[in-house]
């Protein structure tokens, strides 16, 4: 029997999931398995709609290799393994005469840990284990939800914190959950042939796809113990995200908190002398912290310097302390002793590093309101990790509706470690870059407004020309606005001001979770939502719910951000461009994700709304403007207001 072509297999999935082909997904399908026949890597935008995850399963599958797909977000992972894995495999079964086996692979942290469940917390402040049941009042919030993972426990196949709905707080579930650092190991622990982090992985063994998150792959790659599977290709989606996740990945992390838990977690389990020396070391750290002002240390402070000494000398005597002392007051010892080692060691590994001091490190203090300072350190950039890690032994293909910035793929190239498309060189990986584009005709669809005749945004202060201008487009638009601002402040003062002025509903992010704010502003057309970071990449509302995306400036990063200044700094330094390399970079990434906001299925219409006239009038306008999608532009705001009375008449005529 021959083998079925390509087109024949991505004929079949689409049918089976009910979807019609797109030239895009034809070209997308076709270049992923071309690098993956040839062992190279692809760049591959495609737009909304274009229906990319059959663009690169099919391939995937009919070639027959084990595939590993990370995603940056836990909608994406469910509709894939709950949706469209499902549909294919079994659409290219009859053709294929095999069925591909997938699973899903999180972090240990995800999924319920039996022992906890069963033995209970390990707890700093009481003797021995602490039955977090007992403790918690049933009637609390805290008490019902601990009751309410135990009955689930019994019925759960997959312990995994997503399949529990409602879901609990994060306070709730790290009572039933174990980082890797903490497990005891399924041959020391009793309910390790059970545990459903350990079947989680025995699947993903047997997997011939398994899907996971950016975080998992950046910890598969950075601690060189491998989480993953052997695997010979690679497909990263929503891989505009893979290097801010990488990165989250490879902070490090101390706080006066911190360092006071894994000393009470030590105190019993190690002599005397080894107790009191990390206790010293402890409040020297938080005397220094008291004092902390937010900002990067470019150099360690000579007295920052000798008390992370002091604590990575004391972690290292608690730790070596820890193998010989037995307390026979301590409940289940195992459970306790690798908790406080966990503790400890992740304060001796974030103390030895910031005291070696990297030239490829940034180290800051930041300040929170509830938490107080804390001492960060962050690699200065993940590109060369990724180069190493990612693209040295797999076939790798990237892909999302934003990576061609400024009209080619070698900004994001550049920040995942890759040299300019084409270059020939022995260690440089090979690469290509495709847009497949869009289903959608932005340019009839859509136009992209520039305010500018509005002043300059500055540092601080309110922006009246600003809020005028955006009252008046909510109003012409009927509602239907989703406003993204580049800080919680400014959306906070935006929602306070136009509350008094205007007679619609404006929901403000964070005064409802995410998910009940997006189900209010789809549900009603007159509503509008403001909010930030998350708004400008988590939205998805088809139809005449969303006619109306404004951004109130350019969201460029904050020029007190220390990596993210850093990283500008190091670029100038080096000879580039710093300021085109990391700040256009970041924002135009941005604003690409925003102005995706508009546009979600072929009927929809409307106007993205830019109220920074750096836009129109600025040298990098253009680099930003070529990073959107092709909407019609215009700086008229009589033009603007007239469409947007227009789209708003045609929708409540429809709804009529």
């Amino acid at each position: 029997m021959t083998k079925p072509s390509l087109p024949e297999l991505l004929h079949a999935a689409v049918t089976a999931v009910g979807g019609t082909e797109r030239p895009g997904q034809v070209s997308m399908a076709e270049a992923v398995a071309e690098v993956i026949d040839d062992g190279s890597h692809l760049l591959v935008q495609a737009g909304t709609g274009t229906g990319k995850s059959l663009g690169y399963l099919v391939p995937a599958l009919a070639h027959g290799e084990r595939v590993v797909v990370a995603t940056a977000t836990l909608a994406l992972q469910r509709q894939l393994v709950e949706r469209d894995l499902p549909r294919t495999v079994d659409a290219l079964h009859p053709l294929m005469r095999r069925r591909p086996q997938f699973a899903m692979l999180k972090g240990r942290s995800n999924y319920l840990c039996l022992h906890r469940l069963h033995e209970g917390a390990p707890q700093d402040e009481e003797e021995g284990l602490f039955d977090q049941f007992e403790a918690a009042a049933p009637t609390s919030k805290l008490g019902q939800d601990l009751l309410r993972m135990r009955d689930w426990a019994d019925e759960t196949e997959t312990g995994d914190r997503d399949d529990l709905t409602p879901g609990v707080s994060d306070r709730a579930w790290s009572q039933v959950s174990v980082s890797s650092r903490e497990c005891l190991g399924a041959s020391k622990c009793a309910y390790g042939a059970e545990c459903f982090a350990e079947a989680a992985r025995e699947r993903a063994k047997l997997a011939d796809v398994v899907v996971t998150n950016h975080a998992l792959l950046a910890i598969d790659a950075i601690e060189g113990a491998p989480v993953l599977p052997q695997h010979e290709v690679l497909i990263v989606d929503e891989a505009h995200e893979l290097v801010s996740r990488v990165t989250g990945v490879a902070t490090g992390e101390l706080t006066p908190g911190q360092v006071n838990r894994a000393v009470r977690r030590a105190a019993k389990l190690v002599n005397e002398k080894a107790a009191d020396q990390l206790q010293t070391a402890s409040e020297g750290f938080e005397r220094l912290m008291e004092l902390a002002l937010p900002g990067r240390l470019e150099e360690i402070p000579e007295d920052l310097g000798y008390a992370l000494m002091a604590l990575r000398d004391a972690a290292r005597t608690v730790i070596t302390a820890l193998g010989s002392t037995r307390d026979k007051s301590v409940q289940d010892e195992d459970a306790v002793r690798k908790q406080a080692l966990a503790s400890v060691e992740s304060i001796h590994d974030v103390a030895e590093r910031i005291t070696n001091g990297s030239e490829y490190d940034v180290v800051w203090y930041e300040r929170h309101d509830r938490f107080g300072a804390s001492l960060r350190v962050a690699p200065m950039s993940v590109s060369g990790l990724l180069r190493e890690k990612l693209f040295a032994e797999r076939s790798v293909v990237l892909t999302s509706a934003t990576l061609k910035l400024g009209g080619d793929f070698n900004g994001v190239g550049a920040s995942l470690g890759l040299a300019p498309e084409g270059t020939e060189s022995e260690d440089a990986p090979q690469w290509k870059g495709l847009d497949v584009g869009s289903p959608f005709d932005y340019g009839k669809q859509g136009i992209l407004y520039v305010a500018k005749h509005l002043a300059r945004p500055g540092r601080e202060g309110t922006r009246g020309d600003m809020l005028d201008e955006l009252a008046e487009l909510i109003e012409a638009a009927g509602g239907r606005t989703l406003g993204l601002f580049s800080s919680m402040r400014a959306a906070q003062s935006a929602a306070e001001e136009l509350r008094e002025r205007l007679d619609m509903p404006i929901l403000l992010q964070g005064e409802e979770t995410l998910g009940e704010l997006i189900k209010g502003f789809a549900a009603d057309a007159q509503t509008c939502l403001f909010g930030t970071l998350s708004l400008w990449q988590g939205v998805d509302v088809p139809g005449p719910s969303c006619q109306l995306v404004i951004m109130d400036k350019i969201p460029f990063p904050r020029p007190d951000d220390p990596l993210m200044s850093a990283r500008q700094k190091a670029v100038d330094e080096a000879g580039g461009n710093g300021f085109m390399a990391v700040a256009a970079t970041h924002a135009a990434l941005l604003m690409a994700q925003g102005a995706g906001r508009l546009v979600r299925a072929s009927g929809d219409r409307g106007v993205v709304a830019v109220l920074d006239p750096r836009l129109a009038t600025a040298r990098y306008g253009s680099y930003l403007r070529a990073s959107l999608p092709d909407f019609w532009y215009t700086t008229d705001r009589n033009q603007v207001r007239r469409s947007l009375a227009a789209i708003d008449a045609a929708a409540k005529a429809a709804e009529a």
